[in-house]
């Protein structure tokens, strides 16, 4: 049902889109004016900025090719799919009051049951320069997952935050978040969430989080960032899934909204398990760090993160886990990458000619460690002790405009302690994308 209204609220909406770029400019009313922008979208406000509307979107199709062990075989899969296809709402109600509305027809975000959305919240902004946030969105942990998915460089985010996939996905909970920027060098947040997991009693599963960034320099091209995170969960008699399970890179191996590798896909658990009873763990904890540099149109940033799911039963150990990655960038037609202090995120690269368009080559380096004493019996896909893994990600991406922009990525993993059904310990990939924004 939600599917069925929402499908005919995007088309209204779209058809509006269409017709509005007739009538781009400001409309006299008798109260305040109104003005049209169809720039981008569409979207309309009122000249006293009391209230505004605007219609966006993204849409990423994505088709990967790979080997090794990112198959179980280790023979030749691929898969061709919608990595994000969102319908975004946003504005502006009494001057003080935003809301954004993100829906996912790629059902990547949310599910069934709860509806397939990115985020639907709104805010509060009349005690500047704090912020208050409420409803379902994402927690706030790290450079990478707070840079949008439209604007960061790597096809896939950091495997490091598929260590504690919890840590920055709203998991279909809600929340409540404050947060601002502080002396024009500094951006500062917390915020609580319940997440869509019951103990024992039917109480949720409670989450905190904090960001804190220093950024004495956060203008585009003049750039230094520095960075702490944490997130914690209270699982005080809880049954949840505690597997680690990255998918390296490859967003191809399981993915919903179109087609992947299958059943053939190895998304191997690198440790946990599938069910952990109530009252096997307590909580769970993730620190983290963060660093970026950029000046002109080179870029550099790394992160950092270390968790423990904390045991709360004689027959259970502690499970830890850390993991890292390190990021050169350079747009080789000059550009710098737009840096926003609020929210202390990098975002687009707009370019300059716009005939060629902007280009940016970049390379990253992805470790993870875990450490799961827990796995007593060696398997013929994992080892007992450690299980290890490193990418090598080289890509480019042209931003054709501000609305286009295509993305080719190879990926090379390797893998200690942990193979796939064939023996393999490592693999190869490529990622095309083809990404609009409006």
């Amino acid at each position: 049902m939600i599917r069925k209204h929402f499908a005919g609220y995007a088309a209204t909406a779209l058809a509006l889109a269409v017709s509005a770029q007739a009538f781009a400019g400001t409309v006299t009313t008798d109260g305040a004016d109104i003005v049209i922008k169809t720039k981008g979208g569409l979207e309309v406000g009122t000249t006293d900025k009391e209230f505004s509307f605007k219609l966006g979107g993204r849409l990423q199709a994505d088709y990967s090719r790979f080997d090794g062990f990112y198959t179980k075989n280790g023979n030749n899969g691929d898969g061709a799919y919608f990595r994000r296809a969102y319908l975004e709402l946003g504005g502006t109600v009494y001057k003080d009051w935003k809301y954004q509305i993100n829906y996912d027809m790629s059902h990547n975000s949310g599910n069934a049951d709860n509806g397939y959305f990115d985020e639907a919240s709104f805010s509060y902004t009349g005690f500047a320069p704090v912020t208050l946030k409420f409803g379902r969105f994402d927690p706030d942990f790290g450079l990478e997952k707070a840079t949008s998915s439209k604007w960061v460089t790597a096809t896939e985010r950091t495997t490091a935050y598929e260590l504690a996939d919890w840590i920055n996905t709203h998991q279909d909970g809600m929340g409540a978040q404050v947060g601002g920027v502080v002396a024009n060098m500094a951006y500062l947040d917390a915020g609580i969430y319940a997440k869509d997991a019951d103990d024992t009693d039917g109480d949720s599963v409670k989450q905190f989080n904090f960001r804190g960034v220093f950024a004495p320099m956060n203008t585009d091209g003049n750039v230094l960032h520095i960075g702490v995170d944490y997130a914690y969960r209270d699982l005080d008699d809880t049954a949840f899934d505690s597997r680690i399970r990255p998918r390296l890179g490859m967003r191809g191996i399981a993915t919903n909204g179109g087609n992947d590798a299958g059943d053939n896909g190895n998304r191997a658990t690198f440790g946990g398990a599938t069910l952990s009873p109530a009252g096997s763990y307590k909580d769970d904890s993730t620190w983290g760090a963060e660093f970026a540099y950029a000046i002109g149109p080179f870029s550099a940033q790394a992160e950092y993160l270390k968790r423990k799911l904390k045991a709360d039963a004689d027959a259970y150990e502690d499970i830890k886990a850390d993991g890292y990655y390190g990021q050169l960038a350079y747009t080789i037609t000059g550009e710098s990458r737009v840096y926003k202090l609020d929210g202390a995120k990098f975002d687009t690269i707009k370019p300059a000619n716009k005939e060629i368009g902007a280009w940016e080559v970049f390379y990253r380096y992805d470790h993870i460690k875990v450490d799961d004493p827990n796995v007593v019996v060696a398997t013929a896909t994992r080892d007992v002790g450690d299980t290890k893994a490193s990418t090598n990600t080289i890509g480019v991406n042209w931003y054709a405009n501000e609305a286009v922009k295509v993305s080719l990525d190879y990926v090379h993993v390797s893998t200690d302690g942990i193979r796939n059904a064939n023996g393999d310990d490592d693999g190869n990939g490529v990622v095309t994308r083809l990404q609009y924004v409006f």
